[in-house]
């Protein structure tokens, strides 16, 4: 089925009023939830409101599930000059608590965003150990990925990364993907045994343009700034570009199809994260770090089951 350009009319805004849902996660029951500023998560009902979950504490940035219903939080809370543990919280008991503050020596101060495998293994990133973030933007190369494993061990796999962001997983679980934002690309990561990576090797072309300090602003709508990232049902790797208002998607042959751009912002403002979900998963959500709202619509395709939806 071809990638169908979605226009920006096409979306309505819901939880309206909520702070900086970076993310959406769809649950197997149908249950969606996003990333909010004010909370540990927020629940979105189908009457497009919410009710903000668990206590506030840093800044929640990517959300996935687990098998059991609880919810993955990659805290970034370098947003905040705080720690950014990989924390979890467990909509049915309340429970929020702390998976992993550091590993191999190195502290937690911006996980962002976390994906589990059909094993039980949580792939995150860490974007970067710069005093704020905007500073990390600079292309430095102090980002890492790590995994913690279902019995509670965890190890750095990833290094030298460039700002690493959103990920997806392929569909056999053999490749990591990871959007290197101040990179505008995204890097392919084989999955070894043991829980380790291969080298890592970009996928596809760079996505846009990025800002050289001190020269004029460059077109907004030529950045290519990459942030989340989703797989959907035929392999395209469906890709966010905040700063241009865009989703483009990667296709299996390495093509780059523009699925979404909102030459105004008004509808489509910085979208950072894409989720589907729904009976068929074409219902399409998109989080976003600038607009006070998160948007719904319909996919041209189906979204990849992840592990919890399965």
């Amino acid at each position: 089925m071809p990638l169908t350009p979605i226009p920006a009319n096409a979306f309505t805004k819901i939880a309206v009023g909520i702070d900086r849902p970076e993310d959406v996660v769809v649950a197997k029951d149908g249950r969606v939830f996003a990333s909010d500023h004010q909370c540990a998560v927020a629940e979105i009902f189908s009457d497009g409101t919410f009710k903000r979950l668990g206590p506030k504490g840093g800044a929640p940035n990517g959300i996935n599930m687990d098998p059991q219903g609880r919810i993955l939080i990659a805290n970034f809370g370098i947003y905040d000059r705080e720690e950014g543990p990989l924390q979890r919280f467990d909509p049915a008991t309340g429970l929020h608590e702390t998976l992993l503050a550091e590993v191999d020596g190195k502290r937690l101060t911006s996980a962002n965003y976390p994906v589990m495998d059909r094993d039980g293994n949580i792939w995150c990133a860490n974007s970067t150990h710069a005093e704020t973030w905007p500073q990390a933007l600079d292309g430095r190369t102090d980002g890492f990925i790590f995994v913690l494993r279902p019995d509670g061990s965890a190890s750095l796999v990833a290094e030298g990364l460039k700002f690493p962001n959103g990920m997806a997983l392929s569909a056999d679980h053999k490749t990591l993907y990871c959007a290197q934002t101040s990179g505008a690309d995204v890097m392919a990561f084989d999955i070894l045994p043991s829980c380790k990576l291969g080298p890592g090797r970009r996928y596809g072309p760079q996505l846009g343009a990025l800002q050289d300090p001190g020269a004029p602003a460059a077109d907004p709508h030529s950045l290519g700034y990459t942030d989340g990232v989703g797989m959907d049902a035929e392999g395209n790797l469906w890709v966010c570009l905040p700063a241009a208002d865009k989703v483009v998607a990667i296709t299996p042959s390495l093509e780059v199809v523009t699925v979404i751009h909102d030459l105004t912002g008004e509808v489509v403002n910085h979208p950072t994260n894409v989720t589907w979900g729904g009976a068929d998963l074409k219902d399409l959500y998109i989080g976003s770090i600038r607009a006070g709202y998160v948007l719904k619509g319909r996919s041209p395709v189906p979204g990849l089951p992840l592990i919890h939806q399965l």
